[in-house]
């Protein structure tokens, strides 16, 4: 979901404003089909956990750079703006506690135990 708010956010500065919803839409079914693959493929526990962050990580860098490479190098080049990468951290992070808050809630509901 954080690249997909990413690419979005670059759209929209970009002036792509057609592509920011294609963005999202995107996003929010690649993180149903991962959230679906690590909680229903069986066995995927013997998956090193490192792998499919790095898949997902490989494929939304080389969508952004097959639809926005080009017009984020023309963007920098003609000294357009650009934001810190301190920024794409915070992002990141605020990501990441959404997530967890996600994983909790669904812990809590889902285990009897917690709840008695």
């Amino acid at each position: 979901m954080v690249a997909g708010y990413l690419a979005a956010e670059n759209f929209k500065h970009l002036g792509q404003q057609d592509k920011v919803k294609t963005a999202w839409t995107i996003a929010i079914i690649a993180s149903i089909i991962i959230f679906g693959a690590v909680f229903l493929v069986p066995d995927i526990d013997k998956v090193p956990r490192y792998i499919i962050p790095l898949i997902y990580t490989g494929i939304a860098q080389f969508l952004v750079q097959k639809y926005q490479g080009v017009a984020i190098k023309a963007h920098i080049e003609s000294g357009g703006q650009t934001y810190s990468v301190w920024r794409s951290v915070w992002i990141g992070l605020v990501g990441l506690v959404i997530l967890l808050a996600i994983i909790f809630a669904i812990v809590l509901l889902t285990n009897k135990d917690a709840l008695q």
